[in-house]
């Protein structure tokens, strides 16, 4: 079961719900107010998650060969 992010329409505070199916047409009550004037929002995380665009560090030496990466000594 999913959890999706939720905004509502009439207090305009957001919150989490867990729904039985991707394709659920229920209407989700807010929990604040019990508007029915909700709306699935945008998740931070998946708006904001950087993941493959963010190189990662250079791998470290071992220190006895003074060549980047790594070598037999490890």
């Amino acid at each position: 079961m999913p959890i999706y992010e939720y905004a509502c329409r009439s207090c305009e505070k957001k919150f989490e719900k867990l729904v039985r199916s991707m394709s659920s047409q229920e209407k989700i009550p807010c929990p604040a107010c019990g508007s029915v004037k909700t709306a699935r929002a945008m998740s931070v995380f998946a708006v904001g998650a950087g993941g493959a665009s963010e190189q990662a560090p250079a791998p470290r030496g071992c220190g006895h060969c003074q060549e980047p990466g790594g070598c037999g000594m490890n």
